[in-house]
């Protein structure tokens, strides 16, 4: 049987400090589904489905294709690359576009925003 020495790997608390945590702050604990949870998740199922018909209708092949892999796949932009064929600068350019004259040009994410003021979507 091996030894081991527990003042060395533990860090003493008196246990009356435990006494005085609240379910809340544990681990494990989670918030409660209340009504105003819900009417948010409500609204967040809404806007991801109006964002995705935007995603769907006004990215060309190719953001389409990058925002798809980048967002709800998890690749990075050099996996992107790969995948595609492209570079990763060219892969970053149909995200998020190209600075000009100290303005951000084109990009999926770009077009997404312009999308969403246009038609009044927003999630607080």
């Amino acid at each position: 049987m091996s030894k081991f020495n527990p003042d060395f790997w533990e860090i003493p608390v008196p246990p009356e400090y435990f006494d005085q945590l609240t379910t809340e702050d544990h681990l494990w604990y989670q918030s409660p589904i209340d009504e105003y949870t819900k009417i948010r998740q409500v609204k967040r199922q809404k806007v991801l489905t109006q964002i995705r018909q935007i995603i769907a209708k006004e990215l060309t092949a190719r953001q389409n294709d990058c925002v798809q892999l980048y967002f709800y796949e998890g690749k990075t932009q050099d996996e992107i690359g790969d995948i595609l064929g492209i570079s990763r600068r060219v892969v970053s350019q149909h995200l998020f576009g190209v600075t000009r004259d100290g303005r951000r040009v084109g990009g999926a994410i770009n077009k997404i925003r312009k999308m969403c003021r246009k038609l009044g979507i927003h999630y607080p």
